[in-house]
């Protein structure tokens, strides 16, 4: 399977669990975003009292590799929920901006 079809396999999932619980009412645009940003708040909390060594992979116990990754697994899916509300393609925007900072830096 493609990355990409990996990401819409995600997206699709995310979606249906939203349906499922009937949230699909609280996910507006504006919720959603402000939701990125709160998860994206717990994300940096991890590191907040590391120091830029501390917080090097290898520095880090499982527990916190773990706690941090389902922060940025919390931040992902909001983001693929955002996207899918508003029906714009994640992978696309990314190369479009990878190749306009290509041409910026």
């Amino acid at each position: 399977m493609s990355h990409e079809a990996d990401f819409e396999a995600l997206t699709r999932e995310v979606s249906n669990f939203a349906k499922e619980r009937d949230w699909e009412k609280f996910h507006t645009p504006k919720n959603l975003a402000m939701a990125v940003a709160g998860e994206a708040g717990e994300l940096a909390a991890e590191f907040q009292w590391l120091t830029a060594g501390e917080s090097e992979r290898s520095s880090l116990s499982p527990e916190q590799l773990n706690a941090i990754g389902l922060e940025i697994a919390d931040v992902q899916i909001y983001l693929l929920r955002l996207a899918d509300v508003l029906g714009v393609k994640i992978p696309d925007l990314v190369r479009e901006k990878v190749s306009i900072n290509e041409n910026r830096f």
